[in-house]
């Protein structure tokens, strides 16, 4: 197989919906301390009233509602890679990869493809190139090795195939991985770099160097990841260490499945449970109907065996700070060339199912700055 450029368009067989409506039926509901809300986890009547909601889901709606965006396949190192690829009608639109995270997908930016094309400005407009990552979606699983620098090296080959020359990237968790290294496997075609939700490589490591002064946002932002660190990263820490055991229950149990993703759309939301359950459950279906939820969870391991580190980089870089992000600018400046900050006092980690109208201003504001 060559360069070859594959159309692709979404339907799930109905057979495979009928055995997730058997297994909503059939859940065994778990015995839980009562009386303590989240502390200990997801609360078993949240999840009955997800899984409710999940039973009386329509996917074939959400399947039109992707359908109406021109997607792709196509094999690169081996691997076939999903993607929809949107054209702006403007001329002299930049063209912008759009990369994903954990627990998310493409379709976390479903709301801000039409305004990103078609602005009411043509001078703003984006093509925009939204891949499914290796290990999820209709990419599905994928071979070891397949951390941030590779995916991003894949990435450069996806834009050059598709002719794009100068383009620039955007990516928020996961993605926030990706872009940035994008930028710097091919720094001559990159324009420049945007992120959210963005960790390593924008925050310290290891503890504060000595004199470090912090003002009292940064701090917030410091003191909210070692409370993440102390009582929030269980989950990071199985999926970087033992994901095949845990893919057992993602790929068995569409409830568990629901359980360890809903968890993270509600608490890394702002406000926490603000994100609409027809989001979560989008996710949650895409996911289970894919059986990526096992696969994805390699994410983390590659992360914690790579060899692909951060290093510096000179393209232009633009970091918002949603209301959950950590990102402080005096470690962020350390490997990236920062040429745009902003911050914001909405918006969670999910910023682009949110905050559209913050995410798609954002965006618009540090592409403007390289184009």
């Amino acid at each position: 197989m060559g360069n070859e450029i594959t159309p692709f368009r979404i339907h799930v067989d109905e057979a495979e919906l009928d055995d997730l409506r058997r297994r909503l039926a059939g859940v065994r509901w778990p015995a839980q301390v009562p009386g303590v809300g989240w502390e200990r986890g997801v609360p078993v009547e949240h999840l009955r009233e997800l899984v409710d909601q999940w039973t009386k889901f329509d996917w074939r709606a959400v399947e039109e509602q992707i359908n109406r965006h021109p997607q792709y396949t196509t094999r690169i190192d081996d691997q076939d890679i999903h993607f929809l690829h949107v054209r702006s009608p403007h001329d002299g639109a930049l063209p912008v990869l759009l990369a994903h995270g954990w627990p998310g997908s493409f379709a976390e930016f479903l709301q801000v493809i039409e305004p990103l094309t078609n602005p009411a400005d043509p001078a703003d407009a984006f093509h925009l190139v939204i891949p499914s990552h290796p290990n999820f979606g209709f990419t599905g699983p994928a071979g070891a090795g397949w951390d941030a620098r590779r995916i991003a090296t894949a990435y450069a080959e996806l834009m050059a195939r598709l002719g794009y020359d100068r383009y620039g990237a955007q990516g928020g968790d996961f993605g926030a991985f990706i872009a940035p290294d994008l930028g710097r496997v091919a720094p001559e075609h990159v324009v420049g770099v945007h992120v959210n939700a963005a960790t390593a490589g924008f925050i310290p490591f290891g503890g504060l160097p000595e004199g470090t002064v912090l003002t009292d946002a940064e701090q917030a932002r410091l003191d909210r990841m070692q409370r993440f660190l102390d009582s929030g990263n269980g989950y990071f820490q199985i999926q970087a260490s033992k994901p095949h055991t845990l893919g057992f229950g993602l790929a068995d149990s569409p409830v568990g499945q629901l359980a360890w993703i809903g968890e993270k759309f509600h608490d890394w939301a702002h406000p926490a449970g603000s994100i609409d359950a027809e989001h979560v459950l989008t996710h949650a279906t895409l996911y289970w109907l894919t059986n990526t939820g096992a696969s994805s969870a390699q994410m983390y391991y590659e992360s914690m065996h790579t060899h692909n580190w951060p290093t510096p980089s000179t393209v232009p870089t633009g970091v918002a700070n949603f209301a959950e992000d950590i990102a402080i600018r005096q470690f962020a400046s350390q490997l990236n060339n920062i040429t745009h900050w902003a911050e914001y006092d909405r918006g969670g980690h999910f910023a682009a199912l949110e905050v559209p109208d913050l995410f798609v201003d954002e965006v618009r504001a540090f592409f403007r700055t390289v184009r």
